[in-house]
């Protein structure tokens, strides 16, 4: 295991870009002493730590089109347009089985990110020492409106990307001097401003909850303002940063399998790529 930090965005489905660049890593036996994730990116580090190389792709793969996994019906059912009790039910313990043993001895530290709905500020919930890690990883990955707010120890969470989309600085804080990003958007990517009616909706829904309503309203403000600081730190050596090298056309609830597919690849295609420099950079010798 490398002393160092792995660093994963969310994106919903834009998330097979993670799995195809974490799988690359564990058939190569990079191995992270430190993982942190937001939303999408805390599923795919679940199977990052539990070392099941190809699990996130094909849960995403082969059940995209199910209903059972996502639709808009789950919203009515469940609240949530992603259906997280089968998801960690039915096709984590027999379709798709989830190493949980492998996940929970694993001596990798991984946290994840959510946002407090109350505060509106990001939480960290590492696998160790919380005791309701998978409702904090539900909360991570559930996407306001389309979500219902999740219960974690008595409070409630969402999306941790409303207020910490990309937790570089968590890693810097924690004080790794080695720190790589898996980002699930092209290098120039830029939030535009949130619309008038996405906005409205917002205003709305979460009139009751202030400070979560104005993490909100700040989302491509703050989300671009990193952009802003990854690009510096790149620059200057600090981290180093794997994405997309084209335009991601992928959205977060796609459904089309051969454009999932293609960003799976398109993420194995770049680790690979990226792997002698990405040795040097982590000072790994063959």
């Amino acid at each position: 295991m490398t002393e160092g930090a792995l660093v994963l965005e969310g994106g919903s489905l834009r998330g097979v870009f993670t799995a195809g660049v974490l799988d690359v890593f564990m058939e190569t036996g990079i191995s992270l002493s430190y993982v942190n994730g937001v939303s999408a990116g805390s599923m795919a580090g679940m199977s990052y730590v539990s070392g099941q190389i190809g699990r996130t792709i094909k849960v995403d793969l082969d059940y995209v089109r199910d209903k059972r996994f996502l639709s808009f019906r789950n919203m009515v059912k469940n609240r949530s347009i992603f259906n997280f009790d089968f998801l960690f039910g039915e096709l984590s313990e027999t379709l798709v089985p989830f190493d949980y043993d492998s996940f929970w001895k694993s001596p990798q530290k991984f946290e994840v990110v959510a946002t407090r709905c109350k505060t509106g500020k990001p939480e960290y919930f590492e696998k160790s020492s919380s005791d309701d890690f998978i409702n904090a990883v539900k909360a991570s990955s559930s996407i306001p409106i389309l979500s219902g707010m999740v219960n974690v120890n008595g409070k409630k969470y969402l999306d941790g990307g409303c207020s910490m989309p990309i937790a570089y600085e968590r890693a810097i804080d924690l004080g790794y001097e080695k720190i790589i990003l898996i980002l699930t958007r092209e290098k120039g990517y830029r939030k535009p401003p949130l619309d008038k009616w996405t906005k409205k909706g917002y205003e709305r829904y979460f009139a009751p909850l202030p400070e979560f309503l104005k993490a909100l309203k700040e989302v491509p403000d703050r989300y671009n303002r990193m952009q802003e600081e990854i690009d510096n730190l790149e620059e200057a050596g600090r981290i180093y940063v794997i994405r997309p090298d084209k335009h991601v056309t992928v959205q977060r609830t796609e459904q089309d399998k051969r454009k999932l597919e293609a960003l799976y690849e398109d993420g194995k295609r770049l680790a690979e790529e990226n792997l002698e420099k990405l040795k040097h950079y982590l000072e790994i010798s063959e």
